[in-house]
Formats: structure tokens, sequence, C-alpha cells
């Protein structure tokens, strides 16, 4: 009976690990978007003065949501990482209480982009985690040391926490959970009706293996023995709905509205949404990517958030083109960042850090978009799960 009791335990014990492990996870991935969700509760608490620190704060705060959720799973400092646990999920049920009772329209940021909840829901989520809490760990006393292997695999995820944090700094998201993802069509493409509704469609790949064909989507494509024929539009013509594809407004100077630039056949976009936080270096780099596609018939676009900011000298760049904040933000994580668009598709994107090279934009312009999308998207999402697979192997398995 005692044994059962513990199992139960140490499954209560797992779920709330997970939990606070995905959630740490998603966060630390998108650095920018958990700086834009803290800041979003610095100006709900009426301290907007912090902001400067929401970068730090929100990373510290997920790295110690992940390393708790680590510790529970594994079952090592239990102790430490129950009251971890519980003054987290205390904070958290207070805050989106505040968030429910005000009848704010925030979501709560629980899991980044990557699963959107309303202040109800993460209140009702945070209620079944403590309650969790009290099954798992109430009496303390009663609580079991866990093996000394157990404390080999927590820092050792601890410690690659730690350097997929420093990475995500310097790199756009494996997993792009904003609107302008890889595979997006922009409103701008000439097969979106501009009036703003639309079929719900859908992009399917078509893919052969001995002879048979198969439609895949791009969640769930299938392994290297089958062969990329071709890809489709499905459309579901039951379900007309209010267009869903994001819009990337372009306008010069003036405040003519360019929008069509983006559904050129080829497109490289260099975003900036906070163009004087860019050095010399950084300018250069944009020109040399830009002035490389220019010359291999990409239409370059340097897009910068709509204000007065102090540009470097023109000379060597190409005419600037203005956007607002809020969408280049989505549009692509780096502030300075590329990103790849053919005749109104979001094929592939680049962190300011690691534009593509000459030899890359020859193989981009000689490949078939479709089939670069996928090898852009699908590289992203099959090294973040070899991520979380390490990740779990370690904590659970082992």
């Amino acid at each position: 009976m005692r044994e059962l009791r513990q199992s139960q335990r140490r499954f209560c014990a797992i779920v709330i690990g997970l939990v606070f492990l995905l959630s740490g996870i998603f966060k630390l991935m998108d650095p920018v978007g958990t700086r834009l969700i803290v800041e979003g509760y610095y100006r709900f608490f009426h301290v907007a003065f912090l902001q400067p620190t929401a970068l730090v704060f929100g990373l510290l705060l997920s790295l110690a949501e992940a390393l708790t959720g680590a510790a529970l799973v594994a079952g090592v400092y239990r102790k430490a990482a129950a009251w971890s646990a519980c003054i987290l999920l205390l904070i958290f049920t207070l805050v989106t209480f505040l968030l429910w009772i005000t009848g704010s329209k925030m979501e709560c940021g629980c899991f980044g982009e990557a699963i959107h909840l309303t202040p109800f829901q993460s209140l009702l989520k945070n209620g079944v985690l403590l309650l969790l809490w009290v099954g798992s760990f109430l009496p303390l006393r009663d609580l079991q040391d866990a093996r000394r292997g157990k404390y080999v695999c927590f820092w050792a995820v601890a410690a690659s926490l730690l350097v997929f944090s420093v990475w995500s700094l310097r790199n756009i998201p494996l997993v792009d959970f904003t609107p302008f993802n890889l595979s997006a069509r922009l409103a701008v493409s000439e097969d979106v009706d501009p009036g703003g509704a639309d079929y719900d469609e859908v992009i399917a790949f078509i893919y052969e293996k001995n002879g048979h064909q198969g439609t895949f989507t791009l969640d769930n494509l299938p392994d290297s023995t089958w062969t990329f024929v071709r890809e489709e539009l499905l459309v579901k013509e039951d379900n007309i709905q209010e267009s869903g594809y994001p819009s990337l407004p372009i306008s010069d100077a003036s405040g003519a509205s360019l929008d069509s630039l983006a559904a050129a056949p080829l497109v490289m976009v260099v975003s900036a949404y906070q163009p004087d936080r860019l050095s010399e270096n950084d300018w250069e780099a944009a020109s040399d990517l830009l002035r490389a596609a220019s010359e291999r018939g990409f239409q370059p676009l340097l897009l910068v958030a709509s204000g007065t900011y102090q540009l470097p000298p023109t000379r060597d760049f190409f005419p600037i083109y203005q956007s607002d904040y809020k969408t280049l933000i989505s549009l692509n994580r780096s502030n300075g960042g590329a990103v790849y668009l053919n005749e109104g598709n979001l094929i592939q994107k680049w962190s300011r850090h690691q534009y593509p090279d000459a030899g890359d934009l020859d193989w981009i312009v000689g490949s078939d978009a479709t089939e670069t999308m996928i090898t852009a998207s699908t590289g992203g999402r099959l090294t973040f799960q070899a991520f979380l697979l390490y990740t779990f192997a370690l904590l659970i398995i082992l």
C-alpha cells in the first residue's frame, strides 16, 4: 500500500514537472516573444518603467520554471523543487486571477506562442496543478531521495537548458508559432481574396513511394524513402471563414502602400523593428546580403519599423521601406533578420547572425521553393524534437 501511494505521488510530481519543463522550454526558445509577454504584464501592473529588464527577467523566470520542472521529473532535490513549484504556482495563480477579475484580454503567455490560454483557462490549469501538488508533496517529510544517477542526469539537462537559452538569444526560434511561420501565405498573395474572406485552405504535399502517391501536410511529412512530387492547395468548400492570412504592410517615405512588392517570385526581406539598435557592421552585412540577392534576381526589400530613427547613410543601401513594429517583430524575431518570400509564401528565415552566403543564395535560386521551405521547416522541428527527446530520456528513462 505504501509503495502504491509513493507511485501515485511520483506520478503527480512528474505531471507537474512536465508542465513546468515544457512551459519553460517554449519560452526559452523564443526570448523575444517572452520579452513581449513580460512587457505586457509590466503595463498591466503599471510598472512600464521596468521594461528594460523584461528580457532578463523573462529568461530567468523561464529558466527557473524549466529547472523546477526538470527536478520534479527527475525526482531530485525534492523539497527544494516542491517549494519552488508551490511558490511559482501561487504567483501564477494570483496573477491570472487578477487578469480574470479585471476582464483583461491578455493571454497568460504560460507557454509562449505555442499554446494560447485565456486568463480563465490558465486559472483552471493552475488550480489543477495546485491540487496535484497537494497530492504529490504533502506531507513533505515523506519525500524519498532519488538515486545518485538522477542527479547527474538533472545537471546534464540543466547545462543543456543553459546552452539552449544562450543559443536562442542569437538565433530565431527552432519552431515558429507566430502567424508568419514557414509555409504561411501573405494576404497579398494573388490567390487570397482581398475582401477579407476566403475558403479554408490547407497546403498539401504529394509524395510517391513504390508507385503509390500519398498526401501529407507540413506537420505530418513522410520519411526520406518517399519522393516529393508536387504541392496542392486543398480547399474545404463548406467552411468559409474570415481570412487568417497575415498581412505585411509596406509603404514608402510618402506613405504610399506598396504591399504588392512582397508578392514577387523571389523576394529577400531584411527587417529591423528596432533599426536604431543595429550597429554599423549589422547594416553593412544587411547591405551585402541585399546586394548579393539582387544580383541573383531577388527583389530586395529593407523594411524598418515606422518612426523617426537615426539611420546610417544610405550610400550603399537599397530604398528603405516602412512597416509597423508589431508586424516586423512577428515576421522575424531577429532584429535585422532576413526572410525569403516566393509569390507571397514565406519560405525561409535567418537571424542577422546567420545570413545566407552567395552559395546559399545560388542554391535557393536553383531549388524548388516548396522543397526549400520543407527542408527549413522540418530541420528546425526535428532539432527541437531531438532536444525534447534527449531531455525526457535523461530525466525519465535513465
